[in-house]
């Protein structure tokens, strides 16, 4: 794990070769018990954080032992759907006689809004959502506990310059804007999503409850990770061209209950993550420090690479209350994404 976080006690702290570094000490910035305030300074001062961070000698304890909150206020959440092979597993599922991409997916990284107030640090338990659903052979929907409980590997990545209201952020200036990346686990109630989900999209089938790494691992460590993305087809449109130099090599894994299910790659996105962003303001859609942008699932071509139970299982199983699931992720040049943990625990009435 690298990155910074931030401490229950309070104060910012830099994670590095299995240790935590407190660097309330330095003062400043990093005595806010968030990282918005670092978020918010731009590129050439968090070039000067990472110096900082990697020299300083303060208190150190191992990882294991450090008691992280979440590292940033989340200002908004938006999730992509930006891996081909996920949308094409699950359309696939859905529409078995069609085709499984709906006309606009190579076009646009669709994607949907969250809930910002939902976002939390891994190690936070979840509790099962209760919710509207509707099985084929039902005549009406019922009420009551998912029985579709799905986790969701993503990759996020964190805002910190804004932007005004009517700007939007070109693919070449991604990284004047974003500071870093997060695992994401963006669970999901399959029954609940699959019930409301027509005409608008998800909404209480998602929002109960998204998880992030501890760590936000800033991007100036990860350039030595940076792959080619596969190429698109056909040509995106001129405001979405460019960006696909922004492939990222970081290997992905689930665990499920000490068992490991899934080993994919990031670098399998379709739609990159400069892309992502060029999207999501082209509307001239403002962003806000402490934004939270997640990939979507990310799944592979090879068996055992998919990001989610419903396409590991086909559908025959999803997560009962007791079950851990940890996600994590590690870049070709080393640097390790931290991990993403959660634990299932019985519906509340």
């Amino acid at each position: 794990m690298t990155g910074f976080g931030a401490l229950e006690s309070g104060g910012l702290a830099w994670c590095e070769d299995g240790e935590v570094v407190d660097l309330s000490g330095l003062g400043d910035v990093f005595a806010r018990p968030t990282l918005n305030e670092l978020l918010a300074a731009g590129p050439q001062a968090w070039q000067e954080a990472i110096a900082a961070a990697r020299f300083h000698d303060g208190p150190r304890v191992p990882a294991s032992e450090a008691r992280a909150r979440l590292p940033f206020e989340v200002a908004d959440y938006v999730d992509f759907y930006s891996s081909l092979e996920h949308a094409t597993n699950l359309g696939r599922m859905f529409r078995p006689d069609g085709e499984p991409l709906l006309p606009n997916w190579r076009w646009l990284p669709v994607a949907y809004h969250g809930r910002a107030g939902s976002v939390v640090v891994s190690g936070t338990d979840v509790v099962r959502p209760r919710g509207q659903q509707k099985a084929p052979d039902e005549r009406a929907p019922t009420f009551g506990p998912s029985r579709r409980l799905d986790f969701e590997l993503e990759l996020g990545f964190v805002v910190g310059v804004p932007t005004q209201l009517g700007d939007s952020v070109p693919v070449e200036a991604f990284a004047d804007h974003v500071f870093g990346l997060v695992l994401v686990d963006d669970w999901s109630a399959r029954d609940v999503q699959a019930w409301e989900y027509v005409p608008l999209g998800p909404n209480l089938g998602k929002s109960f409850q998204t998880s992030i790494s501890a760590w936000v691992t800033p991007l100036a460590l990860l350039e030595d990770a940076r792959v080619e993305a596969p190429p698109p087809d056909p040509p995106p449109l001129a405001h979405l061209a460019g960006g696909r130099d922004w492939g990222l090599d970081i290997a992905l894994e689930v665990e499920l209950n000490d068992e490991m299910v899934s080993r994919g790659n990031a670098r399998t996105l379709y739609w990159t993550l400069p892309q992502q962003l060029a999207h999501a303001t082209s509307n001239g859609a403002p962003l806000r420090t402490g934004d939270l942008m997640a990939s979507g699932t990310i799944s592979g071509a090879e068996p055992g690479s998919e990001g989610s139970m419903i396409e590991l299982f086909r559908g025959e199983r999803f997560l009962e209350d007791g079950d851990e699931v940890v996600l994590r992720g590690r870049g070709a040049n080393g640097i390790g994404l931290g991990e993403v943990r959660g634990r299932v625990l019985p519906a509340r009435d």
